[in-house]
């Protein structure tokens, strides 16, 4: 994966997780939240004038339950495309969801939520080729 690592950790599934990327040439960031329930990862506007933070769009990343069963510690990473509009979650290496701010698109493996009405209109399934086009 071509790009910029802002973020990388490993993380215990049984703590409450909130990481935070923000991009360094706009008003874009992304959160990832994890608690005893599920995971998932956020794409945020932040006001330039007020530092306040809008959720864009939110992507399902696991249910704590299910991945509990193999494994109890997970590593992250956050990674940015070299143009700072296009942002990767990976997960134990392999992506997992991809937020195009260019775009408007939100992607992940189980395409979950449904899309919104805000941001993310099309498809969500996020496939081998739209990772490559990225990063």
């Amino acid at each position: 994966m071509d790009g910029y690592l802002m973020q990388q950790q490993n993380i215990f599934l049984e703590d409450d997780i909130f990481i935070e990327s923000l991009s360094l040439e706009n008003k874009y960031g992304v959160v990832f939240e994890s608690n005893n329930e599920t995971g998932y990862f956020y794409a945020i506007s932040i006001d330039v004038k007020t530092k306040k933070q809008h959720i864009l769009d939110a992507l399902h990343i696991f249910e704590t339950e299910e991945i509990l069963k193999e494994k109890k510690q997970l590593n992250i990473k956050i990674v940015w495309a070299k143009d700072w509009l296009k942002c990767a979650f990976v997960l134990d290496d392999e992506c997992h969801a991809v937020f195009d701010f260019e775009k408007q698109g939100g992607y992940n493996i189980n395409e979950f939520p449904p899309p919104n009405l805000i941001w993310t209109k099309g498809e969500r399934k996020l496939t081998e080729e739209i990772i490559m086009q990225i990063f």
